[in-house]
């Protein structure tokens, strides 16, 4: 039996020993960057805990640190210490505004397929941990088709594909959403991708973008998109970096802000998405059953 398998088992007994709800996992993805990905995640992460729920972001970019700056936050400590150094879950969570909680996922994305057995159960049951502390996870991913963003695509049931009118970004999206295509473990029957129209200039454009998009999409990869609404051009957004505010904090009445509002007042009334995956454990087995699965391959 080999890792992979282990921690599948090991999800399986801990879901067949309990009926509790585990966390809404939502993951958020561009196919290029620059298009404003991290900073719609964290500021529907503040809004998702305005609206009562316990959130946590989970930044899955380790070759940047964009969520750290926009939140004006170091981490100590990262997944990697919690797998490799016997640091506990809340020492890698950091509190955010609104309560919000923050984990750097670091270079324990990279080395999850150097786990050991014992480590493997370890890391799963702090994930067990983790979908108790939390209603929400919000994962950052990087940006592009680089695998280590499209594995966590793969793996998740509710995707969030951010998308600007600049042709390179529409163009970057479909490119994602084909290689996603080609990922053996990715089903559409399991998933939701739903696209969010950024930076947008007027209030047709963003329909019109998602129009674009979603029919070779739908005719070219046989991909079902979901329009979840637009956040439009706001000044406002450079100034909240420079002060490294979320903008629904630094500026909650702007035009911007109140767009993510709705936004994330739409997610939670909206009916749920069937999580065949479920919870942050389930998506982590998926995430090494994936990598073994390759590392096979090549060898």
């Amino acid at each position: 039996m080999d890792q992979a398998e282990k921690l599948r088992k090991l999800v399986q007994q801990n879901n067949a020993q309990t009926s509790r709800p585990v966390a809404r996992v939502i993951t958020v993805t561009s196919g290029k960057g620059g298009v404003g990905k991290s900073s719609i995640a964290v500021n529907l992460a503040i809004d998702f805990a305005r609206l009562g729920k316990k959130v946590i972001i989970f930044d899955a970019d380790f070759g940047l640190a964009n969520i750290e700056i926009m939140l004006g936050i170091r981490p100590p400590y990262n997944l990697a210490d919690l797998m490799f150094r016997g640091k506990n879950l809340e020492d890698i969570i950091v509190e955010g505004p609104e309560g919000i909680g923050f984990i750097s996922g670091g270079s324990g994305i990279q080395e999850l397929t150097m786990l050991s057995r014992d480590q493997i159960i370890y890391l799963t049951q702090k994930l067990f941990q983790l979908d108790k502390l939390a209603d929400i996870i919000i994962i950052d991913t990087g940006a592009g088709i680089a695998d280590s963003v499209i594995e966590f695509v793969a793996a998740s049931s509710e995707v969030l594909l951010v998308v600007t009118p600049e042709p390179t970004s529409i163009t970057d999206a479909y490119a994602l959403l084909k290689t996603l295509n080609r990922k053996s473990e990715f089903s559409i029957k399991n998933s939701k991708i739903r696209v969010i129209a950024n930076r947008i200039a007027s209030p047709q454009e963003g329909p019109e973008l998602f129009e674009k998009l979603s029919i070779v999409s739908e005719k070219f990869l046989d991909i079902p998109l979901e329009f979840l609404g637009s956040i439009p051009q706001d000044p406002n957004s450079s100034k909240s970096i420079l002060q490294q505010q979320p903008i629904t904090v630094s500026f909650p009445g702007s035009v911007s802000s109140k767009a993510i509002s709705q936004l994330a007042d739409k997610m939670c009334n909206a009916t749920p998405v069937v999580q065949e995956k479920k919870g942050m454990a389930q998506l982590f087995s998926n995430l090494i059953k994936s990598r073994h699965r390759k590392n096979r391959q090549k060898n």
